[in-house]
């Protein structure tokens, strides 16, 4: 019998998150979606773990070291893929006899995307914020996974094809359209930031190399941008001062910030995470920003909290007032709408 709830989240990823994006994967989201046998593996997945994401980056991981046909139709994994109208049958085959492999890693693995190119929306923002108060930032980032979007002020950034903000002589290029409001005049001077905390369930050790492999399975197989801007990362994450801490946000962030130097400001931002926290942990999330705001001013930029959009709070005593609110980016920051209210 089919499972209509996974069966309809395999439905809307195809039709809201792939189309566009990943024919491969938005024509595989349609066929599992009415596969009995595949949706019963994917029922094996942790609930709050995005059920899709997690059972087609499993596969993508176990073919990186496979020779088996289907590799030849992941553009990921070959330079000439075969035609996507003929995949699923391989697929599914592949699916079937790694079954033991993939119930492995839907136990033990998250979706932990990386997503580099994020830091287009929020590098303005940390800009802003260091050019209005004059005090290093010391950023916490919630569900960091290996903490590449703490190292954002190191990244060089092109605006819409023609502004372009370089900040390392290395070759990474952040390439993201802004479809809103002109960016603020503060993105011309990097912020210092003094500090850099990330918070993970499972952090992600990029000196490991099988970790790596995980990102990079986590890479959908079209996207060959992000692959190289992730491993561009690379180098520059080396030589950044990270402090990566296994746990709960939830039950560590007051006990972190109190680590935070007092003359800094601090910035405690979460981009595409809050969706896998259960809705009454969110609220206790917000009271604890309330909490720590009662002993320091903070920021607070975020999505997928109580909506989609993208928000910049400013929070302190107790009380949150909004600095912008901008409408859903796209998934992936090829394109954002900035605000400036």
């Amino acid at each position: 019998m089919l499972n209509t709830t996974l069966s309809q989240q395999f439905l809307l990823f195809a039709k809201n998150e792939c189309k566009g994006s990943s024919p491969l994967y938005e024509h595989l989201a349609y066929k599992i979606a009415i596969d009995e046998d595949l949706l019963a593996i994917a029922s094996l997945i942790p609930q709050g773990q995005p059920a899709p994401n997690l059972l087609l980056a499993a596969v993508h991981y176990l073919l990186a070291t496979s020779d088996e046909p289907l590799t030849h139709y992941y553009a990921s994994l070959t330079p000439s893929p075969l035609p996507i109208q003929e995949v699923f049958p391989a697929f599914k085959a592949f699916v079937l006899s790694h079954t033991n492999e993939l119930k492995t890693l839907l136990q033990e693995r998250l979706v932990q995307t990386n997503e580099i190119r994020r830091c287009s929306y929020l590098y303005p923002m940390m800009t802003e914020i260091y050019d209005k108060h004059q005090q290093p930032l010391a950023f916490i980032e919630i569900g960091a996974s290996a903490g590449l979007q703490l190292g954002m002020d190191h990244y060089n950034y092109c605006y819409n094809q023609q502004l372009a903000i370089t900040n390392t002589e290395n070759d990474i290029m952040l390439i993201s359209e802004n479809r809103g409001e002109p960016l603020p005049a503060s993105l011309s001077k990097p912020p210092v930031v003094c500090q850099r905390i990330g918070i993970d369930l499972n952090p992600i050790d990029l000196r490991d190399t099988k970790e790596c492999q995980w990102l990079q399975a986590l890479i959908w197989p079209e996207h060959h941008e992000r692959r190289t801007l992730f491993n561009q990362a690379l180098p520059i994450m080396n030589e950044i001062d990270i402090q990566l801490v296994k746990g709960d946000a939830i039950q560590l962030i007051k006990k972190l910030s109190r680590t935070v130097e007092q003359e800094a400001m601090l910035v405690v931002y979460h981009t595409h995470v809050a969706n896998q926290i259960p809705l009454e942990l969110r609220h206790s999330l917000l009271e604890q920003l309330k909490e720590i705001s009662v002993e320091r001013p903070l920021y607070h930029c975020y999505n997928n909290l109580f909506d989609g959009q993208l928000h910049q709070d400013f929070m302190n005593q107790g009380t949150i007032e909004s600095i912008r609110t901008m409408e859903s980016p796209d998934g992936h920051a090829r394109w954002f709408q900035w605000s400036n209210s």
